[in-house]
């Protein structure tokens, strides 16, 4: 009798360990699987199996704060109920094979802090809405079809340090609101179709660190203003369509010294000796 107790103490002491995680978040990861053909994942998940059991979801306190399932073969589109996961921190769904649109529902994860669906072929523009989840540090983007503007509410996100979206197709200038973002890091916009001209404004970027514009369609002068980025370690705005004055500072930072492309189609290499003159060579 007393081992029959001790059996059926233990039983329920481990019951209780079981996640019991809100209908709506568990559904939403079901709609996950479904939508992505969760049946020929990488891992898998045994849906009859607890959810904390699922390959790649963290839980803490009953609550899904996690959900990394990178090169994990996912093949479809990201549901709308995505933003039912109000707990998500951290979203990782790097190097698959998600299309369609980004959905705007993302903007409904106040708590979500890292988003990478990088390496996917997510096509469309990014959502306003994805700015409401200002609480991100980190948007990694990079390696997608993306089209469409930059949103202009994008300066809502005043934690982020990280906002990768090179190889695109974003279209467009950079929002004037972009240059209030003074915890950003790391910028990496390269091998998109954005146009207009880089603001002075871009000495507001006071962390910056890495900075990569190239190979898009921006013009005129190179703001002598990003010499007061004093953390600027790595920077690229080559093959743009910048002109004019350049100093030896920025040259040399820049990885291929301001290669930049003229009205002729021909690289051009600027460089200046100080402020009051410069020249061009042409390869």
């Amino acid at each position: 009798m007393k081992n029959l107790a001790t059996l059926i103490l233990s039983f329920v002491a481990s019951a209780s360990m079981l996640a019991n995680i809100s209908n709506s978040e568990k559904e939403a990861l079901v709609k996950l699987y479904k939508a992505t053909n969760g049946s020929q994942w990488t891992n898998k998940w045994d849906l009859n199996a607890p959810v904390e059991s699922w390959y790649g979801v963290k839980i803490v306190g009953d609550k899904v704060i996690g959900l990394s399932l990178p090169n994990n073969h996912l093949v479809g589109q990201l549901p709308s109920e995505i933003g039912d996961l109000a707990h998500l921190q951290n979203l990782n769904l790097f190097k698959n094979d998600i299309s369609g649109l980004i959905p705007s529902t993302i903007g409904n994860l106040k708590q979500l802090k890292t988003l990478n669906i990088a390496f996917n072929k997510l096509s469309g523009s990014l959502p306003a809405n994805l700015t409401n989840a200002t609480a991100l540090v980190s948007i990694e983007l990079f390696m997608n079809r993306l089209t469409g503007e930059l949103p202009a509410s994008i300066g809502n996100l005043q934690n982020l340090k990280t906002l990768s979206l090179f190889n695109n197709e974003l279209t467009g200038t950079i929002p004037a609101t972009l240059y209030t973002m003074k915890s950003l890091k790391v910028l990496l916009l390269s091998s998109n179709k954005l146009t207009g001209r880089l603001d002075k404004e871009v000495a507001n970027l006071a962390s910056l660190e890495n900075l990569s514009l190239f190979e898009n369609n921006m013009e005129g002068q190179v703001p002598f203003d990003l010499e007061k980025l004093n953390h600027l370690k790595e920077m690229n705005i080559s093959y743009n369509m910048f002109s004019g004055l350049v100093s030896k500072n920025l040259a040399q930072l820049d990885t291929l010294n301001m290669t930049m492309i003229n009205e002729k189609g021909l690289a051009v290499n600027l460089t200046v000796v100080d402020r009051n003159s410069a020249y061009a060579n042409e390869d």
